[in-house]
C-alpha cells in the first residue's frame, strides 16, 4: 500500500480534548457497536463484570437488524459440520485460516441451540427446523425467523436479553470519535453522546464490534451508519488491520432509480428463483454450473457482464413461477417492499443489480478475539479473523458474530479476573488549526463513495485504482487537517482514511482471488499460503507489510 503523502499525516485524535476538563465514564468492559457481535460479547462478558455498550444509533440500526438470510449451522443429521468447513474453505478462495472455520462452524451448533433453548422461534416446516438453501453450500443449512427477518428477530432476541441484565448499561446515539490509548495500550475511547455530549470512557478491556465500511460505495446495502468508524479509529490508535481489498458484493439488490438499494436475499434464489434479463433470457448457467446458486462474487461479476453487454442499468428476478402465497409467507418483507414501488411478485419481473454489502477486511484479531493493540478486542464485521478469507459465504456472518462474540466477551472476562483493571490517565489532544480551505463535506462524501463504486467495485483495473488513490489522497489534504465537532466531519474523515486504504491494497494485489477482480491480473496468485494485505499507521503514515505480521496469534 502507498503511504499517504506527508501533506495527508494522520492524525492520532480527531477531536481536541483534555481528560482533565472532560466527562468520565468508568466501565469493566466497553462494547462498541450493538449487532449480534458486540451484543453477544456483552451478554458473555456481563457473567462476572460491569459492561457498558455504545452503539452509533438505535439498536435497530445495525447491520443485524437488517439481515434477511438467516444463520448457517448444522442442525441436519444428512448434513454434515465437515461439509459446512469445506464449503467455506471453498468459497474463501484459499485465504481462510482453518483453525478459525472450525470453531465457528462447530461452536455455531451450540450457539444455535442456546437460541433454541432461549424460545427465540426459528421458522419451522411440519414441526422441523425449515433450513434454506443459498449460494456455496452443498446442503439445506439457513435457519431464518419470519420467513426474511431473521436478523431483526435475533437483534430483537438478544437486546432484551442485555436490557434484562442489571450489568449492562446500553449508550445509545453515541459516536466513537477514538479509542483512549496510553503507552500502546487501549485504555477505552473518546465519545460523543447526543445528549451528554464529548465523554472519555474508562474501560479495562475494549472490544469492537462496529461492523464494516460499506456506506464508502455509492451503492450498498448496509444502513447509513455503516462507515467503518470502529476500523478507522483502531488504525489511527496502532491497530494492526487486513484484507481491506476484500469486499463482498451482493448480486441481487433492488434496483429502483432514486432509491436506496434494498437487499433481495440469497434466499430467494434458493427457492428457486432465475435471474433474467428483460427479454426472459435466463443467463447465469452459462457462467457458472450451480447457476443462481454460485458463489456471490460470480453472480454479480456475470451480472456486470451482461450490463456492459446490453448498455442497461439492470436485470431482473424472476419468481412468478413461484406459487405468490408460499412466496410471501417465506418472504414478507421483501414482498412489502417490492409492493412499495409497484411491483408485483406474481406477475412482475424485480429489477436488480448488484451493490456493496460485507466487509471481510478488518482489524486483525486471532482465535480469542485478541488484536496486536493491548487491551482491544475485536469481532465481527469490525475484525479480520481470517474466517471468510477472500469471500464471505451466505449465512456466514451471524453465525460469525454469536461465535466470536461469545468469544470476545469471555477473553475479556478473563483478563479481568486476572487482575486487570481500569486505569483512567492524564490524556491531552490538541490539534494544530489548519489553514487550509474547508471542502464541502457532503459534496466529498457523495463524490468518494460514487469514486469508490466506479473504481474500486466489482470489476477492478490497476491504472483507475491508482487514480482512485491519487484523487483521495488530494480531498484528504483538505479533509484530514481539519478539526471537526460533529459526526458528519468524523465520519467523512473516517470514510476517506478507509477507502484510501481499500483503493491502495486493491491495487498492491496483483490478482484475482474471490471478490476481488481485476481485469487485468484475471489469474490467481500460486503462493502458499496465499499473503495478506496488512496495514498500520507508523509515524501518521499507513505503511503497508504484505506478508510479515507483527502479530503472533495471527497468520
Amino acid at each position: 500500500m502507498a503511504a499517504m503523502d506527508q501533506a495527508n499525516a494522520i492524525s492520532r485524535y480527531l477531536t481536541n480534548f483534555d481528560s482533565a476538563r472532560i466527562g468520565h465514564v468508568l466501565t469493566d468492559v466497553l462494547v462498541v457497536g450493538g449487532g449480534v457481535a458486540g451484543l453477544s460479547a456483552a451478554l458473555a462478558a456481563s457473567e462476572g463484570c460491569n459492561v457498558l455498550l455504545l452503539t452509533k444509533g438505535s439498536m435497530a440500526d445495525s447491520a443485524t437488524y437488517w439481515a434477511q438470510g438467516g444463520i448457517a449451522a448444522v442442525l441436519d443429521p444428512t448434513d454434515s459440520i465437515e461439509q459446512h468447513i469445506e464449503d467455506t474453505m471453498t468459497v474463501g478462495a484459499g485465504m481462510n485460516h482453518t483453525d478459525i472455520v472450525e470453531l465457528v462452524c462447530r461452536e455455531g451448533v451450540s450457539r444455535i441451540r442456546d437460541l433454541i433453548e432461549q424460545q427465540m422461534a426459528f421458522d419451522r416446516k411440519d414441526g422441523k427446523l425449515a433450513l434454506g438453501l443459498e449460494g456455496g453450500h452443498r446442503a439445506p443449512r439457513v435457519l431464518h425467523t419470519g420467513g426474511d427477518a431473521t436478523g431483526k428477530a435475533l437483534s430483537e432476541h438478544l437486546t432484551q436479553q442485555a436490557k434484562d441484565k442489571g450489568n449492562i448499561r446500553i449508550f445509545d446515539h453515541c459516536f466513537l470519535i477514538d479509542l483512549l490509548t496510553v503507552d500502546g495500550e487501549c485504555l477505552g475511547a473518546v465519545t460523543s453522546h447526543r445528549k451528554y455530549g464529548h465523554q472519555l470512557i474508562w474501560a479495562a478491556r475494549t472490544i469492537l464490534a462496529s461492523g464494516g465500511y460499506g456506506r464508502i460505495f455509492r451503492e450498498t446495502t448496509n444502513p447509513p451508519e455503516i462507515t467503518g468508524d470502529g476500523i478507522a479509529a483502531a488504525l489511527r490508535a496502532g491497530a494492526q488491520i487486513a484484507d481491506m481489498e476484500f469486499v463482498q458484493f451482493h448480486p441481487t439488490t433492488l434496483y429502483v432509480a432514486g432509491a436506496t438499494r434494498a437487499l433481495i436475499s440469497e434466499a430467494v434464489r434458493g427457492e428457486g428463483a432465475y435471474i433474467v434479463e428483460s427479454d426472459g433470457n435466463r443467463f447465469m448457467p452459462s457462467y457458472h454450473p450451480d447457476a443462481e446458486l454460485a458463489p456471490r462474487d460470480v453472480v454479480s461479476r456475470a451480472i456486470v457482464d451482461r450490463l456492459h453487454t446490453t448498455r442497461r442499468p439492470n436485470v431482473f428476478l424472476d419468481v412468478r413461477h413461484i406459487e405468490r402465497d408460499k412466496f410471501k409467507k417465506r418472504f414478507p418483507t421483501i414482498t412489502s417492499t417490492c409492493e412499495q414501488f409497484g411491483i408485483d411478485v406474481a406477475t412482475d419481473l424485480i429489477p436488480i443489480r448488484p451493490a456493496a454489502h460485507y466487509s471481510i477486511g478488518g482489524v486483525v484479531a486471532d482465535i480469542q478475539a485478541r488484536t496486536s493493540l493491548p487491551g482491544l478486542l475485536a469481532c465481527g464485521e469490525a475484525s479480520c479473523s481470517g474466517l471468510h478469507g477472500a469471500n464471505r459465504l451466505a449465512s456466514n456472518s451471524l453465525l460469525e458474530g454469536l461465535v466470536m462474540g461469545k468469544i470476545a466477551g469471555e477473553s475479556a472476562l478473563d483478563d479481568l479476573r486476572n487482575g486487570n483493571g481500569v486505569r483512567p490517565a492524564r490524556i491531552q489532544n490538541e490539534n494544530p488549526t489548519s489553514p487550509k480551505t474547508m471542502l464541502d463535506l457532503a459534496d466529498i462524501k457523495q463524490s468518494l463513495r460514487a469514486l469508490m463504486w466506479r473504481n474500486v467495485g466489482i470489476i477492478r483495473n490497476g491504472d483507475r485504482l491508482a487514480e482512485t488513490v491519487e484523487i483521495i489522497d488530494f480531498w484528504s489534504k483538505f479533509i484530514l487537517d481539519k478539526t471537526f465537532d460533529s459526526p458528519t466531519g468524523w465520519e467523512v474523515q473516517n470514510m476517506l482514511l478507509l477507502a484510501h486504504t481499500v483503493g491502495a491494497a486493491a491495487n498492491t494485489r496483483n490478482e484475482s482471488r474471490g471478490v476481488h477482480f481485476r481485469d487485468d491480473a484475471k489469474t490467481t496468485e500460486n503462493k502458499k499460503p496465499p499473503h495478506h494485505k496488512t496495514c498500520k499507521v507508523i509515524e501518521g503514515q499507513c505503511k503497508q507489510n504484505e506478508s510479515e505480521l507483527n502479530f503472533k496469534g495471527w497468520r
